[in-house]
């Protein structure tokens, strides 16, 4: 049987076969490794050197088996890799939808995942649409499917404004807030991401999304299987992805203590992912006055009446969260739990360096070499390289010891579909 070529990485296709259900029937067929099972497979490659395209040759998949015990059965990961075929199909499908396939290991997976989520972040993101908008940022507009007018009528106005101020809209994509909120900001010229919990295939084609996908102006992605319907646990597991992707976040309204609203605003204060605001408009909403109440800062309708810009006023508010925020505690996704990044502002500098950094690696070079390059001390290029090496941002090449940016060596390119 021939397999039409597309453009996938080699991690991509690897981590793909593990993770993905490429349309087969939960129950009957192989099981998918869930993310915490392929978490554990890509520590072990992590400390292994090997990447998860080295699980595609028998070099690879020899060298996990030798490795310390999995809390699952190991056979099973050779029986994910032989998916070839069903591979093959299933994105020839996915791609005559207009659906493209990323994984972690690619350069064009969102760092706000990477980073804030670390070994949560999702192995593989679904999309269609503009991929660029994914490292855009923006304000997540967030809040229950079922909403009074005045509910609409302030999503509306906020969604327009930051359209107007060029502050892209993130957002759930469910009737409700989210969809009133990302169709507004889409009418007004606006971008927008939508983290779905069900079905993009059908999303992709939806006659609302069209003129927006051709624009370029919206971004619809999901880390389930493109085909799966609505579930609870599915919804409740993209909000963590809605809250990673933003600069800042606003709940309209939040049912009490209950609700994937409600659940994932107090999962951003308690993890401060993003600063969260949260609507405060009278007769205030119960759940809203408890999430201010739990660290949420008020948001009322005189800001939107007083003209300020938004992207200003966030930006001003968020200065007061900067500290919190930026010291968390980082860890890569493919790293061991222990292994988290240092609690200070050395942490916080690298993220400024890095883009200094990545373009002096386009080349490879020695650590010395980048210490005289950017005249300062070896231990801190050393230092700054083992965080970019564990966060998969530099490889690290051998005989001799030199470094390189994976943006410059992770390139897709087209391949046959199985090995």
């Amino acid at each position: 049987m021939t397999v039409t070529a597309h453009l996938l990485t080699p991690d991509t296709q690897a981590i793909l076969l593990l993770t993905g259900s490429l349309g087969q029937v939960r129950g009957r067929d192989v099981q998918p490794l869930s993310a915490s099972e392929y978490h554990q497979v890509a520590q072990i490659l992590h400390r292994h050197q090997l990447r998860p395209a080295d699980l595609l040759e028998g070099s690879g998949l020899s060298c996990l088996r030798d490795a310390e015990p999995l809390q699952f059965d190991s056979d099973r990961i050779a029986r994910l890799l032989s998916r070839g075929a069903a591979l093959g199909l299933i994105i020839e499908t996915w791609t005559n939808r207009g659906l493209w396939v990323i994984s972690r290991s690619d350069p064009q997976y969102p760092q706000r995942l990477r980073l804030r989520l670390g070994k949560s972040a999702p192995p593989i993101l679904y999309g269609v649409g503009n991929q660029k908008l994914l490292d855009t940022g923006g304000l997540a507009i967030v809040g229950s499917r079922e909403i009074d007018d005045a509910a609409v009528a302030f999503t509306r106005t906020l969604a327009t404004r930051c359209a107007r101020d060029a502050v892209q809209v993130v957002s759930g994509g469910a009737r409700g807030v989210d969809s009133e909120a990302m169709m507004t900001a889409l009418e007004a010229g606006g971008t927008a991401i939508g983290v779905l919990a069900e079905s993009l295939v059908k999303a992709a084609v939806a006659g609302k999304y069209r003129s927006a996908l051709r624009a370029g102006q919206i971004t619809l992605i999901t880390a389930y299987d493109p085909e799966a319907g609505f579930s609870v646990g599915n919804a409740m597991g993209r909000n963590k992805q809605i809250y990673a992707l933003s600069d800042y976040a606003l709940v309209v309204s939040a049912s009490l203590e209950q609700g994937g609203t409600w659940s994932g605003a107090v999962e951003n204060l308690a993890q401060q992912w993003v600063p969260l605001f949260v609507r405060a408009t009278q007769p205030m909403l119960p759940g809203n006055q408890r999430l201010i109440e739990r660290g949420g800062t008020a948001f009322t309708d005189l800001i939107l009446a007083s003209g300020t810009s938004i992207r200003l006023w966030l930006e001003q508010q968020i200065e007061s969260h900067l500290e919190p925020i930026t010291n968390k505690q980082l860890q890569s996704n493919d790293e061991p739990d222990q292994q988290t990044k240092p609690n200070n502002k050395e942490s916080d500098l690298f993220l400024v360096i890095w883009p200094y950094l990545e373009e002096a690696l386009q080349i490879e070079r020695t650590d010395r070499e980048l210490a005289a390059h950017f005249a300062i001390e070896l231990t801190q290029v050393r230092a700054w390289l083992q965080r970019a090496i564990e966060d998969r941002m530099v490889k690290k090449l051998s005989k001799p010891v030199r470094y390189v940016a994976v943006h410059r060596t992770a390139q897709a390119t087209m391949l046959p579909l199985f090995p």
